[in-house]
């Protein structure tokens, strides 16, 4: 079994689609064969990489919101989807200290909606959950954290992703005994191309350089699990394919991160790589002004359980995962009509690194991208 056959011709349900995540996982799922329905908001960001895929005409785009629960429930009917991808939520920490509500009514009722329609479908046989890293207590003790980890959050982005684990855990063991396969799954600090969100330090580098300014960095010197981001969507996918071919031997909790001495490095660490791979550009840290919203300062996974269950494991170290990322934002402001294309090399590229590297999900992977 590998990622082709699970999901060739296979109905897949994807919300957050119009997202950095979403969309290099809709346009993995397309290059797949699947046959993908995408349920978000409009694009948060312009540019945005779903634009520039041109994913909206390769899938069925339903432009939505999460909070909307009829309308969920509706389309995942019409759908019938034999697996659902829960990526859609409020993805930054900063905009959870302005707009908390939004957050919570995102990312926790977000999440109870989508299961309730994942629950009503019978066509449904597999649910994984995005989350995130910060959904974990964070006392700060340097230790990777492990998916048996007590969930907390200081910060109300942190709190809400940790509220969303809570409700799939609860849903999974009182609503779905006799359905589908339920799981969630923890990333860690993603990277790669077609990211512009605002307060993130990849998009904020590459504005700053656009702009012939220095880049200016929050917090130096914490501590992020940095990977790319085909990293966790290739867990997931596999996640995915186990379930649907496996069921409940797979369900719970996952991490999918970078291994401690491959990926979890200071902020600076990543900027001054980036520098060093854009070729120019320099970096201030921020001034302080007024009380400073609380973020961690370190996180770390410990994603044995995906290594040794799974058969999962990292690809791509911090540095290329710093080089690729670099690599996508110097050719596509050369020529932006290129975005699909540079997606579509680096997924390959990926793949082939797997498979080099023995990976089961890769073993039998085609090297054509349809």
């Amino acid at each position: 079994m590998c990622l082709t056959e699970s999901y060739a011709d296979r109905r897949v349900f994807l919300t957050g689609h119009t997202g950095f995540k979403g969309a290099w996982l809709a346009e993995w799922l397309v290059t797949l064969g699947a046959e993908v329905t995408g349920y978000a908001l409009d694009p948060p960001t312009e540019p945005n990489l779903f634009s520039a895929l041109d994913l909206g005409a390769r899938l069925k785009h339903v432009v939505a919101d999460v909070r909307d629960r009829e309308r969920l429930v509706a389309e995942v009917q019409a759908a019938q989807p034999s697996v659902v991808f829960h990526l859609a939520a409020q993805p930054l920490v900063l905009r959870a200290y302005a707009e908390p509500h939004e957050t919570f009514e995102t990312n926790v009722m977000g999440t109870v909606n989508v299961l309730e329609a994942a629950r009503a479908c019978t066509s449904v046989r597999a649910v994984v959950v995005v989350t995130s890293d910060k959904c974990y207590q964070n006392h700060e003790s340097g230790r990777p954290f492990r998916e048996t980890d007590a969930m907390g959050g200081r910060d109300p982005y942190s709190a809400s992703k940790g509220c969303a684990e809570l409700v799939t855990a609860s849903y999974r063991d009182g609503f779905f005994g006799d359905g589908a396969a339920v799981a969630s799954a923890r990333a860690g600090n993603v990277i790669g191309g077609g990211d512009w969100a605002a307060d993130r330090i990849i998009p904020d580098s590459v504005r700053a350089l656009a702009a012939g300014q220095p880049i200016v960095v929050r917090n130096p010197d914490a501590v992020r699990p940095w990977q790319h981001v085909l990293e966790p969507l290739a867990g997931y996918l596999w996640l995915g394919a186990r379930m649907l071919s496996g069921g409940r031997s797979y369900e719970g909790a996952w991490n999918f991160g970078p291994t401690d001495d491959a990926g979890d490095h200071q902020v600076r660490w990543v900027v001054e790589r980036f520098l060093g791979e854009w070729g120019s550009g320099s970096w201030v840290t921020a001034g302080v002004t007024g009380s400073k919203p609380h973020e961690a300062h370190r996180l770390s996974l410990d994603s044995a359980k995906a290594r040794e269950q799974l058969g999962w494991a990292p690809v791509w170290d911090a540095q290329t995962a710093v080089r690729r990322t670099a690599s996508w934002y110097r050719d596509y402001y050369r020529s932006p009509a290129a975005a699909r294309d540079l997606v579509d090399k680096q997924i390959r590229a990926y793949q082939d690194d797997a498979r080099t590297a023995g990976l089961p999900w890769a073993e039998a992977e085609t090297d054509t991208v349809r």
